[in-house]
């Protein structure tokens, strides 16, 4: 396969599942009966996650001018407010391509070389991924026997067991596979897992490593907020089980991932949670579509304003 081909497919695939979930989703419940729920939403409840949302943003700018000051520059903040936002609106059209505008836009007004600034942002990954996998422990950890049952109720216990047995012999044959390769996929692996222990060993590092911590903790602690507060917004899902909030959670920020912003997939996730705890389609559909829509709205005009206003803001100063 060529790289232009890859390129592309890059591209297309992600706005293709994009479209069919899109569909998939419309397919569980009418347009009219979607509309309904916006109308009947509880908009100070929406307008309170997209405040929750914003505060969660403006924390990640924030935390970024510890990851620059290290490099020896100091990092502006309106620019770094504006690349963030911009990074979320570029990422609604080419997955990843936030990343690469975003360190392009530290180049262009901060004068930060486009590989140190783009290394920031993926150790600044790496700590978020870090929380990611606190939340899912956490949850594991408080929600372990609703967790069990539900799987038990399915699939015989027996079944269950063999196949944790499984998938933990087949990760440490593929972990000494990794480590004692020459492949040019484990060379890439351990190169890859090398650079992210690195990248989250500078963390400890840095000068106000806990001022850092502390940013990363607010902002997934405001992204769960936010998913909370937002569920009010609707009366079917406004006494949802802290479960059903964690899990839910969880399954929407991986489906971000899957599609250009989370386009269909976040819907999609949202009812696929609910399912578990018995949670009719609709509402679960219809918050799915009001939690997306109002944080893709922010995102649009904020991240529009952002790019239109760096050029102007940068030649004034």
């Amino acid at each position: 396969m060529s790289k232009k081909t890859a390129k592309f497919l890059k591209i297309v695939l992600p706005l293709l599942l994009g479209v069919l979930l899109v569909w998939y989703s419309l397919s569980k419940i009418s347009i009219e009966e979607l509309f309904t729920y916006f109308k009947n939403a509880d908009y100070f409840y929406i307008s309170l996650g997209l405040f929750f949302g914003l505060l969660s943003h403006l924390s990640r700018a924030y935390r970024w001018k510890f990851m620059i000051e290290p490099l020896g520059y100091t990092l502006r903040l309106p620019n770094s407010i504006m690349a963030v936002f911009a990074t979320y609106l570029v990422n609604y059209t080419i997955p990843r391509a936030g990343e690469i505008t975003r360190a392009t836009i530290l180049t262009n007004y901060e004068g930060v070389p486009f590989e140190k600034g783009f290394g920031t942002i993926v150790a600044e990954r790496m700590a978020d991924m870090l929380v990611m996998l606190g939340i899912i422990s956490i949850t594991l950890f408080l929600e372990f026997d609703f967790i069990y049952q539900f799987f038990s109720e399915r699939f015989e216990p027996q079944k269950i067991i063999i196949g944790l047995i499984v998938i933990l012999v087949f990760i440490s044959l593929l972990l000494v596979f990794i480590k004692r390769s020459q492949t040019k996929i484990a060379i890439k692996v351990r190169t890859f897992v090398a650079g992210l222990v690195e990248g989250i060993m500078t963390i400890f590092k840095m000068k106000k490593k806990w001022a850092f911590i502390f940013h990363t903790l607010f902002i997934w602690g405001m992204y769960v907020l936010m998913f909370y507060v937002t569920s009010l917004s609707l009366e079917e899902t406004s006494s949802l089980p802290f479960a059903a909030i964690l899990i839910g959670f969880i399954s929407a920020s991986f489906s971000i991932a899957a599609t250009n912003g989370g386009i269909g997939s976040y819907p999609v996730a949202v009812y696929a949670a609910f399912s578990i705890f018995a949670i009719a389609k609709e509402p679960s559909i219809a918050f799915g579509w009001i939690m997306w829509s109002s944080q893709t709205f922010m995102i649009i005009v904020l991240g529009g304003l952002s790019l239109i206003y760096l050029p102007i803001y940068n030649r004034t100063e």
